[in-house]
């Protein structure tokens, strides 16, 4: 059995496991990471924009006849905001003075990426698929947006909630925001009830609000290459939820057992530090799932945002530090990977 500080704590000076967050901090209201690019992407005419420019730059003309031919003045709004985030760039043709043509920057490429990880989530929708840059999958964006900013989605994936627990949880939002933003959710099938003997009726998250781990990772990692002014920092109730979130889907084979601390390593203004969960195995199923990481633990995984991401999100692990139980640790990866996208994990060097 390992002890309880992390081997990362160990090898990195200054490295510091954080305190457990208050109320106020459950309930602070502000946007999260990967909301501002979930945001753009909920926008219909921005989908659009991006599909139409995969191949080739187009003119103005063009570009608006591609997509559906919207009124000049909402067209021009939207390629400014998107140029101005470098998802696109301005051409200017030189056989045409004053004719520019748009095509896609690095940051819009990169956006494709994400539009292609969110086109798998909602593709595996509980009614049916739905189509990026639809009405359907604009209010399922919104609602996992809404959800996932106000702490909706963090308090409801370590247990059941009811309303009037929520109510008591999330203090900067009122009863009648609570409500709506709990209904949406409902509706786009991210949410469902839970069977209680109890007067309250407690929600649960359904496997696709689970699954929306995945295009959450993705746009979070977009913001942090190419909009980190315009967005939040990873922040701890956003890797939290995430682990606490896919981690229960996870299945492994049945001759797995014991336990794995996972953690990640985050820098901001306050220091380093580390924040994680640990997760308990019993015959190829995660039993248990707790946001801490004191304990002792059989295995343990640590690594930075981007190599997490990289693990999850492509299938590469080569950059995780891994310990103890190497196998359990392994397995777990192995398992997340491929609970979130299908993706195979590499064979770690």
């Amino acid at each position: 059995m390992i002890e309880a500080p992390s081997p990362a704590l160990a090898e990195r000076a200054g490295v510091r496991a954080p305190a457990e967050p208050t109320l106020s901090e459950r309930g602070a209201l502000r946007v999260r990471a990967g909301t501002h690019a979930l945001s753009l992407l909920a926008n219909p005419l921005n989908v659009h924009v991006l599909t139409a420019l995969e191949r080739e730059p187009k003119s103005l003309v063009e570009l608006r006849r591609a997509v559906g031919s919207p009124p000049q003045t909402t067209m021009r709004g939207h390629l400014r905001t998107l140029t101005s985030l470098g998802v696109l760039e301005r051409r200017r043709q030189p056989e045409f003075p004053g004719s520019v043509d748009y095509q896609l920057g690095p940051a819009g490429r990169d956006m494709l990426a994400v539009v292609r990880i969110l086109q798998g989530w909602l593709a595996s929708a509980p009614d049916g698929p739905l189509q990026p840059g639809s009405p359907a999958a604009k209010s399922a964006i919104k609602a996992l947006v809404e959800g996932w900013s106000s702490t909706i989605v963090r308090a409801i994936a370590a247990r059941p909630l009811s309303l009037t627990d929520l109510n008591r949880l999330i203090s900067s939002l009122n009863y009648p925001s609570l409500e709506r933003r709990l209904g949406a959710m409902r509706l786009a099938g991210q949410l469902e009830p839970s069977p209680s003997a109890g007067r309250s009726r407690p929600y649960v998250a359904t496997d696709w609000l689970r699954r929306a781990v995945a295009p959450l990772a993705a746009a979070a990692g977009w913001e942090r290459r190419h909009a980190p002014a315009e967005s939040s920092p990873i922040a701890r109730l956003d890797i939290e939820s995430a682990f606490l979130l896919i981690l229960p889907m996870v299945q492994l084979d049945e001759d797995y057992s014991g336990t794995c601390r996972l953690a990640v390593e985050t820098r901001s203004a306050e220091g380093d530090a580390l924040i994680g969960v640990m997760a308990r195995v019993e015959t190829g199923r995660v039993v248990s799932c707790v946001a801490r990481l004191s304990g002792s633990a059989d295995s343990w995984v640590a690594g930075s945002t981007r190599a997490w991401m990289g693990a999850a999100l492509r299938g590469e692990s080569d950059l995780l530090e891994i310990g103890g139980d190497a196998d359990l640790a392994h397995a777990l990866i192995r398992g997340l990977a491929r609970t979130l996208l299908g993706t195979p994990l590499t064979q770690p060097k």
